[in-house]
């Protein structure tokens, strides 16, 4: 199968600094891509760079073929990049369906099919944003990005801070989104093991560069690599 993204030797960060050392990976439709590392070491400077906001140094990042590396956010997301960043991004003035309508294109993915996916949202869809859990704002941050109707989906810490049910609840989601759907996505992740059950590859980052790529399923068995670059907490 074709290679829906790439990143060949890129090197990126912020303003003088360098973060990004050659990093290289790629993804192909309907796969989905762990990538991993502890605090600091450049997972969301990655999906950063593929989006558009960070300095970029050198390298390519190629989306179904096409250079973007150059391209300003705004054209990155009309050729098919949906992001869901740390800070969730919804509008917390508007209600849930005033989020999802805003921003919604044509396509697969729109109203009736986001609620689908997430009741929760359709029995909430007259809340503000500002009156939804955090639970529920990732939500509601995920079915904006899929209302973009994008080639490829960037989750950055999508569990983060989130109650084990509701992790449990979201984690099926994208795995549904991904599995069913056959939309790719790259998930940042802290729990290793969680993650790594429902994505097809994985690539650790360290210091800015690639440390590990491989099948999940390989490196979910590998403890060393586990333990070495995430801690003892990834198992």
């Amino acid at each position: 199968m074709a290679e829906l993204l790439q990143l060949e030797a890129l090197s990126a960060g912020y303003g003088k600094a360098t973060v990004l050392h050659g990093v290289s990976l790629s993804l192909e439709q309907g796969k989905a891509l762990a990538l991993l590392g502890r605090n600091g070491v450049g997972k969301t400077t990655t999906l950063n760079s593929i989006v558009g906001l960070t300095r970029y140094h050198s390298g390519a990042i190629r989306l179904d073929g096409m250079p973007i590396e150059k391209l300003p956010p705004e054209r990155r997301v009309e050729a098919g990049i949906g992001w869901v960043p740390q800070e969730r991004g919804i509008f917390r003035s508007l209600t849930v369906e005033e989020n999802i309508t805003a921003v919604a294109r044509a396509g697969r993915w729109n109203l009736k099919e986001v609620y689908q996916l997430f009741p929760r949202l359709n029995e909430r869809r007259t809340n503000f944003g500002n009156q939804l859990s955090g639970g529920e704002q990732q939500m509601l941050s995920i079915a904006r990005a899929l209302v973009l109707n994008p080639k490829i989906l960037l989750l950055d810490e999508p569990t983060e801070g989130l109650a084990p049910i509701i992790v449990e609840e979201l984690l099926a989601a994208i795995a549904r989104i991904v599995r069913e759907e056959g939309l790719a996505a790259i998930i940042v992740e802290q729990h290793a093991q969680q993650i790594l059950a429902i994505t097809d590859n994985a690539v650790i980052l360290d210091r800015g560069a690639v440390a590990f790529a491989g099948t999940s399923a390989r490196l979910a068995a590998d403890h060393d690599t586990l333990t070495r670059f995430l801690g003892v907490g990834a198992s």
